[in-house]
């Protein structure tokens, strides 16, 4: 079922009004574009209906004041010969033709009246349609836009980033710790050894020695 009844609601419709009133106003809008084009072909295939018509009764209203003037001449031929009733017989189709011709013409003036109104309906179709397609863009790009804010807020509050921080977190505990151990090793200086310890006697033995021997020499001269 169409949202309009043709051509006289889809002039009257306002479209923003269908659009706030619609659940999905993306679907809505392309069920409106869909019938204004409908509509839009159905009135300019009348329209060339008409223009058809109307070429074939000009057509019509030639032949019949073609035919006058041949009925016409007949009657003056009969006439000039005598034949009174071959005159009038004229007379009376060329009567006829001329009553035909003068319809046809009534016809075609009134189908003027009409191609008229179907080419305003055309321009104001045509001008609903850009109107609707205008609509169209701003709401795709309203959907396109708050599609991304969701992405955006998904990637930035969404489970996954506080999974994300959360390994963040543990790989820079981790980093702690090895910086931790590494600064510890250096707390105190190097760790000394058994060996160490008997290293340092053996030096103070090996000092005492030698200045016990300095002192041995300088004795005599502080004598003397």
């Amino acid at each position: 079922m169409g949202i309009f009844s043709r051509t006289r609601d889809i002039i009257a419709a306002n479209v923003t009004d269908l659009l706030d009133r619609a659940e999905d106003p993306a679907k809505m809008i392309r069920m409106i574009i869909m019938e204004m084009e409908e509509t839009l072909v159905e009135v300019r295939a009348s329209a060339a209906r008409t223009i058809a018509d109307q070429k074939e009764m000009r057509r019509a209203i030639i032949r019949a004041e073609a035919a006058q003037s041949s009925w016409a001449e007949k009657a003056e031929l009969a006439l000039s010969k005598g034949r009174e009733d071959l005159a009038k017989a004229a007379l009376v189709e060329k009567g006829k033709a001329k009553s035909f011709a003068e319809q046809m013409s009534g016809e075609v003036a009134a189908l003027d009246q009409g191609l008229a109104l179907n080419e305003a309906d055309i321009h104001k179709l045509e001008g609903k349609l850009r109107e609707a397609r205008t609509r169209q863009n701003v709401i795709l790009n309203r959907i396109e836009s708050a599609t991304q804010r969701s992405r955006m807020i998904e990637m930035t509050k969404g489970p996954r980033v506080d999974e994300a921080f959360a390994r963040f977190e543990v790989m820079e505990r981790r980093a702690d710790l090895a910086e931790g151990r590494a600064d510890a090793l250096s707390l105190g200086g190097p760790t000394r050894t058994l060996s160490d310890e008997f290293a340092d006697l053996t030096a103070d033995d090996e000092v005492s020695a030698e200045l016990a021997a300095m002192k041995a020499r300088l004795s005599p001269k502080s004598e003397g």
